[in-house]
């Protein structure tokens, strides 16, 4: 299964900035490194010059990735027709069968950030969310075994 395409205003903007940095900032310095390396003869046994290419390879492999990735990625800036169902890029708030409650956001699969608790959008539990509303109980199905949760709010406002 391919990644979803669909990414918030804040993420596209992010990659945009690290495909600018590596392509505008990065590389040149590199490109520059190289060929001073270069310069100073015997390449095979030159550490600055073998370090440099693998730098420049792996930059170069991260710009093809990022391009390749922005090329047809939607970016979802509006809040859905129903805000009150579950949709992409929502705030969730949850309460487990414990009492304890959490808030996840549903981002794209580029931008998930545990420490945040953004989740991918093609995560188990962002599956099990979607078009839910409040009061419905979700089951999740994790490698631990299966979770449920009750929606306790919907928003998609920070």
């Amino acid at each position: 299964m391919f990644p979803s395409k669909y990414i918030t205003p804040e993420g596209h903007a992010r990659l945009l900035a690290e495909l600018d940095d590596l392509w505008r900032v990065q590389r040149p310095k590199v490109v520059q490194a190289v060929t001073e390396a270069a310069a100073l003869g015997d390449r095979s046994e030159n550490a600055e010059y073998i370090y440099g290419k693998k730098m420049l390879r792996e930059i170069d492999r991260r710009v093809r990735f990022l391009r390749k990735r922005l090329d047809g990625m939607v970016v979802v800036s509006s809040p859905p027709s129903d805000p009150n169902r579950i949709f992409f890029g929502a705030w969730v708030r949850l309460e487990d069968e414990e009492g304890q409650t959490m808030e996840v956001r549903i981002v794209g699969p580029d931008e998930f950030d545990p420490k945040r608790n953004w989740i991918s959008l093609d995560s188990p539990m962002a599956r099990a969310l979607m078009r839910k509303q409040v009061d419905d109980e979700v089951i999740v199905h994790t490698p631990a075994g299966e979770k449920s949760y009750v929606i306790l709010g919907i928003r998609y406002a920070p």
